[in-house]
C-alpha cells in the first residue's frame, strides 16, 4: 500500500506527540487529533509504529491514548521498577503480589461492569478500601489453598505480607505500615493520571482516563468476572 509523503509526516507527528504526552485530545489537540480520526491511513501508519514501539494506540471517546504492552519495559514499567515504586525496601514477590491485589480491589470498589457504565461509585475513602482489602485477603486466606493456588495466587503468602505490616492511626507514610503501604500506591496511581487523591479528606476519585480505560477496554463481563474470581467473590465455572 503507497503512502503520501503527507500521511508519513503526519503518522511520525502523531506517534511523536503520543511518545511524549501519552495521549491527544481533542479539544487540546483538534489538528493532530482530527488527523488521525479521519485518515485511515495516517491511523494505520501509527498503529503499526505502536507495534514496532511495543505499544497498542488506542481511542477511547475524544482521547487517543498510547498504551505500553506488558513487556514494555521503556514506556512502562518491569516488575523491579514497580516493586521498587510501590513495596518497601527488599520486598518479595508476596509483596509485589499484595500491591497489584490492592489495586485490584481498589478497581472492583469503583467498578461493577454492569449497564451503559462499568462505574458503580464517584469516590472512596481511604478507610474503605483498607477494610475491603482486609476482608478480602481473610477471607481468600481462609478458604481452600488449591483452589486460590489454580488462580496464579496464594491468599494466605498476601495475607501474611499484608499483616506483617504495622497499623498507624497517626497516618503514617512509611511503606512498613498499612496506611503507608496504601498511600504510595495512591500517590503512583495518581501519577499516572488514574485517580485524584485527595490527602487531607482521605478521598479517592477517579480520572476520566480511568473511566474510559475501563469501560472501553478492560470491563466487559469476561474481565470483570475474571477479576471477581481472582478476588475470591465468584465461584470458577468449568
Amino acid at each position: 500500500m503507497a503512502y503520501e509523503i503527507e500521511e508519513i509526516r503526519a503518522s511520525q507527528e502523531i506517534f511523536y506527540f503520543l511518545l511524549e504526552h501519552h495521549e491527544i485530545h481533542e479539544e487540546t489537540e483538534d489538528r493532530l487529533y482530527q488527523a488521525y480520526t479521519e485518515n485511515e491511513q495516517i491511523q494505520n501508519l501509527v498503529k503499526s509504529q505502536g507495534e514496532m514501539a511495543l505499544c497498542s494506540i488506542e481511542r477511547y471517546g475524544d482521547v487517543i491514548y498510547l498504551i505500553p504492552h506488558e513487556e514494555n519495559h521503556f514506556l512502562g514499567y518491569s516488575k523491579a521498577q514497580l516493586k521498587a515504586a510501590l513495596c518497601k525496601s527488599g520486598a518479595t514477590d508476596r509483596d509485589y503480589f499484595l500491591s497489584q491485589f490492592v489495586i485490584l480491589t481498589l478497581l472492583t470498589e469503583f467498578y461493577d461492569g454492569q449497564g451503559r457504565s462499568s462505574k458503580a461509585r464517584d469516590f472512596l475513602r481511604v478507610g474503605e478500601v483498607q477494610n475491603s482489602v482486609s476482608a478480602y485477603l481473610k477471607a481468600g486466606a481462609e478458604s481452600s489453598e488449591q483452589d486460590q493456588e489454580q488462580q496464579g495466587l496464594s491468599f494466605a503468602a498476601m495475607h501474611e505480607a499484608y499483616e506483617a505490616l504495622r497499623s498507624d492511626e497517626k497516618g503514617s507514610k512509611a511503606k512498613t505500615t498499612k496506611e503507608g503501604f496504601l498511600h504510595h500506591i495512591l500517590k503512583f496511581l495518581e501519577k499516572q493520571g488514574l485517580i485524584e487523591y485527595v490527602e487531607e479528606d482521605e478521598m479517592i476519585q477517579t480520572t476520566k482516563k480511568l473511566d474510559s480505560f475501563m469501560d472501553w477496554n478492560l470491563l466487559n463481563q469476561n474481565h470483570y468476572m475474571r477479576v471477581r474470581r481472582v478476588l475470591g467473590l465468584e465461584e470458577e465455572t468449568l
